[in-house]
């Protein structure tokens, strides 16, 4: 999404981002019927969407349209966070924006393949009728490769282009009670929703320090300099840095509820 900066006439480089005070403030108000602070709360946490449809790019689908998706689960978000957990509202509406643009993901995936993979395929599959009626034999891919002229290859690719995908959703055994998934017979330690939730959390917290703050954090752990090398460039004591450095990370804490 590099270099894009409107999405459905949205101008994201301008994007407001609203202070933790002012987002339980208009949660407060927008709970008792204000519309118009329902309205400035979805406003404000546009950029929210934002990074949460960015980890769901390149699926075939327009940023446009997971954009208007992401901000559905937004508003429901918004119309369903209970002021009485604890908890902070990015990190209730991380999860409601993701799973509103997974269903969409999920109900409009449908494979698209290329006229000349399935003509490819087309030619395959009568071949393999033929060589079945003629041989009462499940041909292999050899066979049908020197009845088609066909590379092995190809033809191993046209017919996996043509097959029914699976949704991960897809029940693959039940006890009686809820039935397991696909999805939930398959782990990823790496990249899995509780990684990538925490790290938009994190971003999102992080955006709510001050610019000074960002720089003296970014400073420290990620260039690895020493609080009295970030006081010698930022050009304030090492006291300071401490302190501001200490508050930051507080914060950060607090956002995140830990």
């Amino acid at each position: 999404m590099q270099g894009k900066v409107e999405i459905c006439g949205v101008n994201t480089a301008e994007l407001p981002v609203l202070k933790s005070a002012e987002t339980k403030t208009l949660l407060e108000r927008a709970r008792a019927g204000d519309r118009q602070a329902r309205e400035k709360l979805i406003a404000g946490n546009l950029r929210l969407v934002l990074s949460v449809v960015q980890r769901f790019s390149g699926r075939g689908e327009s940023m446009d349209d997971l954009f208007q998706v992401g901000v559905i689960g937004l508003i429901k978000a918004v119309d369903a966070f209970d002021l009485t957990q604890g908890v902070q509202f990015s990190t209730y509406g991380v999860p409601m924006i993701a799973g509103e643009l997974r269903r969409f993901l999920r109900d409009h995936s449908a494979l698209r393949v290329s006229r000349s993979m399935r003509d490819t395929a087309y030619r395959v599959l009568q071949a393999k009728e033929k060589l079945l009626a003629s041989t009462g034999r499940e041909p292999s891919v050899e066979a049908l490769s020197a009845e088609t002229g066909i590379a092995r290859p190809e033809i191993v690719f046209a017919m996996d282009a043509i097959c029914e995908p699976v949704s991960l959703y897809e029940p693959v055994f039940g006890d009686g009670g809820e039935s397991a998934c696909i999805m939930d017979q398959i782990g990823d330690t790496k990249n899995g929703d509780e990684q990538w939730l925490e790290q938009i959390a994190l971003e999102e917290a992080v955006s709510r320090l001050s610019s000074r703050e960002r720089r003296i954090l970014a400073l420290r752990f990620y260039d690895g300099r020493t609080q009295t090398e970030v006081a010698r460039e930022i050009g304030i004591s090492q006291a300071q840095v401490s302190r501001l450095e200490k508050g930051a990370i507080g914060r950060i804490k607090q956002e995140l509820g830990a």
